[in-house]
């Protein structure tokens, strides 16, 4: 199963653009900068009005540090960090751009992240896609490989001092004395690829998901699907979709999506939650992203019982901050 980053045009879309465009055109002339602005400012109020930011969290498997990758609209995105010992967040920093954020990975002491981006600058450094390590919560490299396309890219990380970089690369910033490249690729799973799920379906098997089963539905149409035990009633179920839309078909969602659902493990009954974007079991509680929203809630031998809403990622707006480091 090979599956290509690239998805059918919404024609809804298009004409957006293209009305946006026009008026860039027209405004140009008299004020650039003030016409490059308004347009951006129209093109991500309106698609904020459409969808909800949309979130995938990365957890470390040695300490309570994670970091959520907020997307939204479709060309901004940035990292915030989670500390789940007490559900509180640090901001991080915005990118104009994308995060491949099924090709990050969170190290096991939660200190530093590695990512693929892209921001189609072609012609500049880091040419316009790349691999870099950064100090959880940011994404100032602390090291960085040029790529310059979207094949491949990210990484893994096998320990906190050592990584896995996904693909050829031009190195730009060598990694710290503290973090080494390992001479070995870790093995893929067969349903994976070279892109998105390559990296994704390997984390997902190391942190405990087990694989059930794989449906080719149509060429452009799969589903993988990964399983984990919540406690002794429930088991939690991703199905990572991956999906070339055709029109009116795309629901804010990319290329490759997942969908939730809560299975009992005694009489098979199925609680579908269509609208959890992630999902994850943290310790004795579940957590999941809902509508640009992260939530915690426990699970019974009942189901879903109380939950609570960590934060709620909507209405956040693009803000050039600087690393502390």
């Amino acid at each position: 199963m090979v599956l290509r980053p690239f998805h059918l045009p919404i024609l809804s879309a298009i004409c957006s653009k293209f009305r946006l465009e026009v008026e860039a055109h027209r405004d140009h002339r008299s004020n650039p900068t003030r016409a490059g602005n308004a347009i951006m400012a129209k093109t991500e109020a309106a698609e904020s009005r459409r969808f909800p930011a949309r979130l995938h969290v990365l957890l470390a498997r040695r300490s309570k540090q994670a970091l959520v990758i907020r997307r939204g609209p479709a060309k901004t995105v940035c990292t915030i960090g989670w500390d789940r010992s007490d559900d509180s967040f640090q901001m991080g920093q915005w990118l104009r751009g994308r995060i491949y954020e099924r090709r990050c990975d969170l190290s096991p002491d939660g200190r530093h992240f590695i990512y693929f981006a892209m921001n189609g600058r072609w012609q500049s450094r880091a040419a316009g896609s790349w691999s870099a390590i950064s100090r959880t919560p940011y994404l100032k490299a602390v090291a960085l490989w040029a790529k310059g396309d979207c094949w491949n890219g990210g990484g893994l990380f096998l320990s906190s001092s050592e990584f896995w970089l996904n693909g050829g690369h031009d190195v730009l910033e060598p990694p710290p004395v503290r973090l080494h490249q390992a001479a070995k690729s870790p093995a893929r799973p067969p349903h994976g690829n070279n892109e998105c799920l390559g990296v994704y379906f390997i984390r997902l098997l190391r942190d405990g998901w087990t694989q059930t089963r794989a449906d080719q539905i149509h060429k452009w149409h799969s589903v993988v699907t990964f399983e984990k035990p919540i406690n002794a009633h429930w088991t939690l179920r991703k199905r990572a979709t991956g999906k070339i839309h055709e029109s009116g078909d795309r629901q804010g969602r990319g290329v490759y999506f997942d969908e939730h659902d809560l299975v009992h493990a005694g009489s098979g009954e199925v609680l579908a939650k269509p609208g959890w974007e992630w999902a994850e079991v943290d310790g004795r509680r579940l957590v999941w992203a809902e509508a640009g929203c992260l939530y915690a809630g426990t699970v019974d031998k009942d189901g879903l019982g109380a939950r609570r809403r960590l934060r709620d990622f909507n209405g956040m707006t693009f803000e050039p901050l600087a690393a502390p480091y």
